[in-house]
């Protein structure tokens, strides 16, 4: 959790680009922070989280797929 006592503006911003979020959302993370809209601030992460995580299942199904296509190879199921 982000504690504003402990991270200035830049460190909040490195990591939100380390993230992966635009400079959009970054934008809208500090509108809200400046006007004290926490519960919007919440929304605007839980998105780029869901967004993320999206990305990381499709990629998922990727690997599995090269891995069912590994172990048919390995069993010499193809040549």
């Amino acid at each position: 959790m982000i504690n504003n006592k402990n991270m200035n503006r830049n460190d909040i911003s490195i990591n939100l680009q380390d993230a992966g979020c635009s400079s959009e959302v970054i934008k809208e993370f500090f509108y809200f922070q400046k006007t004290g809209q926490k519960e919007q601030l919440l929304k605007l992460l839980a998105k780029h989280k869901k967004e993320l995580l999206s990305i990381l299942h499709e990629s998922q199904k990727k690997i599995d797929c090269l891995d069912f296509l590994i172990f048919k190879l390995k069993q010499n199921i193809f040549i």
